[in-house]
């Protein structure tokens, strides 16, 4: 038997997940938590096979709590299951030590299928997040130096060349040198897009 805890801060998702569950012979919820002090409680107090836990807990995060989990336990399987997939969610999810990584579109079968790989040991991802892995692993994005990503944080606040070069006491062909360097690395061709860019990897926030 395959034990379960489901981490969510919305009882009607709980619930739902939890009757999903229970159809599929050989698994079993053995609790349940909407928030991260819940949730480390019952799965140290369960200790179940696998952990399904949301990445919004209201005002705690998810990932945060992976990391807790995995440190109390380093056995533990955690499978993230979420509306977000985004590259910075992803790859934190994954840091974090995450199994498995999937989106609540997912089907009822795909879901109680993953659960049991999960509880294998195996990796587990959603075809749209393997996809995205895929092409990280294939072209990722180069790797920004500190004063790159203080240029393009700042540049995410709105601030122009000279007002950049002013909050970092540099001179404004500085900065536009750190923001060339920016734009090659992200492969982008203008500010916008270098925000969009450095969001969606993880960069800023």
């Amino acid at each position: 038997m395959t034990t379960v805890v489901i981490v969510d801060d919305h009882p009607v998702v709980r619930a739902g997940l939890t009757a999903l569950l229970a159809t599929r012979p050989g698994i079993e919820v053995v609790g349940e938590a909407g928030d991260g002090s819940a949730a480390l409680a019952v799965v140290g107090r369960e200790r179940p096979d696998v952990v399904l836990m949301d990445l919004q807990l209201g005002a705690d995060n998810g990932v945060a709590v992976t990391r807790e989990l995995l440190r109390r336990d380093p056995r533990a399987r955690v499978l993230i299951l979420t509306t977000y997939d985004t590259d910075a969610d992803i790859v934190a999810a994954i840091e974090a030590g995450a199994a498995g990584y999937l989106l609540k579109d997912a089907t009822p079968e795909a879901l109680g299928a993953a659960v049991e790989a999960a509880a294998r040991g195996e990796a587990v991802f959603a075809p749209a997040v393997a996809g995205r892995l895929a092409r990280r692993v294939v072209a990722p994005p180069n790797e920004l130096t500190e004063r790159e990503r203080e240029v393009v944080a700042l540049l995410a606040e709105g601030l122009a060349n000279r007002q950049i070069a002013r909050r970092l006491f540099l001179s404004e062909a500085t900065v536009k040198t750190h923001l060339g360097h920016v734009y090659e690395k992200l492969r982008v061709d203008n500010r916008t897009a270098a925000v969009a860019a450095a969001r969606q990897a993880g960069i800023i926030r």
